[in-house]
């Protein structure tokens, strides 16, 4: 007797722990999400100066959609059906081939990390745009306000990195900003059509069919434009290593997560911190500096997004 009371009490205290775990995940996981998502950048300084874009998208698209459906196969996760396969596979095509395709090519051509993070920081204002357009997301005025301050946030901590002596036109040329404002599209309208689509797509399965969506699509521009000449350097295993388990498979699935319980704007304003987030590790890893404008631009855009995913009290 002593014992089945021992275990009811037991089931009652974790019955009662389930929603604080549940709580304190949904107040981690944005942050969590952008400092995972931040490197990024790092990892693409170190791998592309070893292959080329497409064909290191090719092959870490690959690599991640045969290890999550290892992982949904092992846990018996289940399987899209035919009209779900149908949304992942256009949210895989527009967030992964054309964002990243985008952001890839225009760095490899010369484009500084900086830049395009400035161009792609345009997202949170037109997913909260759009948003009310297509999802009947309301913004306050309150969030109009921190998406106006995340923007300025960004602009002041990737124009100083401009402004340095030696930045010059940061590689824009007609080919990477085009490539960039791809990315910008690309990744406004995937982040709605997830937000739209996506919410019951098995988490693990739904995925690994955005991945050999967008895989498909890559290896086609890699077989076509590039000569897929590979330098098998540490550096590249490193980078390819980092961008598939910490980038592919962690942050990503955050985001999923974060769409389905959060506004497509609330989540596309936490892009406003990736910018200033990368600056801090450039800093501690490469050393570049960081001066006022730049912890200034800090302070505005965590203040800016603040403002938009911070419940009014």
């Amino acid at each position: 007797m002593e014992g089945k009371v021992a275990r009811m009490s037991e089931q009652t205290t974790t019955a009662n722990q389930a929603p604080q775990v549940r709580a304190s995940f949904a107040t981690m996981a944005p942050w969590l999400f952008v400092l995972l998502w931040s490197t990024g950048f790092i990892g693409a300084r170190y791998g592309l100066p070893y292959i080329e874009p497409f064909t290191f998208l090719a092959i870490r698209f690959a690599i991640a959609a045969a290890l999550l459906a290892g992982i949904a196969v092992t846990l018996r996760s289940p399987w899209p059906r035919r009209a779900q396969v149908r949304h992942a596979a256009v949210t895989g095509l527009l967030l992964h081939a054309g964002y990243l395709g985008g952001v890839f090519f225009a760095v490899d051509r010369g484009m500084s990390a900086g830049m395009s993070a400035l161009i792609v920081s345009l997202q949170p204002v037109l997913t909260a745009v759009i948003g009310q357009a297509t999802l009947g997301e309301g913004v306050s005025r309150r969030q109009w306000a921190g998406l106006a301050l995340g923007l300025v946030g960004v602009i002041l901590v990737v124009g100083e990195k401009l402004l340095q002596p030696g930045a010059g036109n940061a590689g824009v040329s007609a080919a990477t900003l085009t490539a960039a404002m791809i990315a910008l599209a690309c990744t406004t309208v995937g982040t709605l059509y997830q937000k739209r689509h996506g919410g019951g797509i098995p988490l693990l399965g739904g995925t690994a069919i955005q991945y050999v969506a967008a895989g498909s699509v890559v290896l086609l521009l890699s077989l076509t434009v590039e000569t897929r000449a590979i330098i098998w350097a540490p550096q590249l295993f490193f980078a390819m290593a980092w961008l598939v388990l910490v980038l592919s498979l962690g942050a990503i699935l955050l985001l999923m997560l974060l769409l389905r319980l959060n506004s497509a704007a609330s989540v596309a304003s936490l892009f406003y911190l990736v910018p200033p987030a990368t600056a801090i590790e450039a800093y501690l890893l490469f050393g570049e500096r960081l001066g006022p404008l730049a912890l200034l631009g800090l302070a505005l855009a965590s203040l800016g997004v603040a403002l938009v995913v911070v419940p009014r009290p």
